[in-house]
């Protein structure tokens, strides 16, 4: 990625553009998805996320590293699942029941990572089976997969949802151990 990085710092876009620029996509994936347009959507997904790695490394190459630029990141890239997972619900790819379970799931493992390093004073909490790439991979495979078996979306969707709630767990006990329990 550093090389790209240092490309995309010469264009003398700020790191935070890439940081909107993948939400902006993500929105767009979901509304593909929610138009039953599973492999645009899915390879929108994708795209955002490449966009969303670029942030950080342009920030790095241009010596702009902020803690507002990560704090951003990390917003947004709630609002990105936000809008994929309320896509792939939109288009029956799931029922919204198992969504809404996954899409909570996603959001508490990142919301535990961020009290374990700001209230439990850990220095990183990324412990866990499902870090947002590993969902993203999950959530794309599952897309591109269901273009032959229709169904297989819907189980990527949940199995994201179990993972993101293991982690929740794994990062819980983590901090516990990390901290003493104090």
């Amino acid at each position: 990625m550093k090389p790209m990085s240092r490309v995309l710092a010469k264009t003398g876009l700020p790191p935070h553009a890439f940081t909107i620029l993948s939400v902006l996509v993500a929105i767009v994936a979901g509304y593909e998805y929610g138009r039953t347009k599973v492999v645009e959507g899915s390879l929108l997904l994708l795209l955002s996320a490449v966009v969303d790695m670029f942030d950080g490394g342009v920030a790095r190459a241009t010596g702009r590293v902020t803690r507002f630029g990560a704090t951003l990141d990390h917003v947004l890239d709630r609002y990105a699942e936000f809008f994929v997972v309320s896509g792939i619900i939109y288009g029956g790819y799931v029922d919204w029941t198992v969504g809404f379970v996954s899409l909570f799931g996603m959001l508490m493992a990142s919301f535990t990572r961020a009290k374990a390093e700001s209230v439990g004073g850990l220095k990183s909490c990324t412990v866990g089976f499902a870090e947002r790439q590993e969902k993203l991979l999950l959530l794309v495979g599952g897309s591109l997969i269901s273009h032959f078996y229709p169904s297989i979306l819907g189980y990527a969707v949940l199995l994201v949802g179990v993972l993101s709630h293991i982690t929740v767990l794994q990062r819980l006990h983590y901090t516990w151990l990390q901290t003493g329990g104090n």
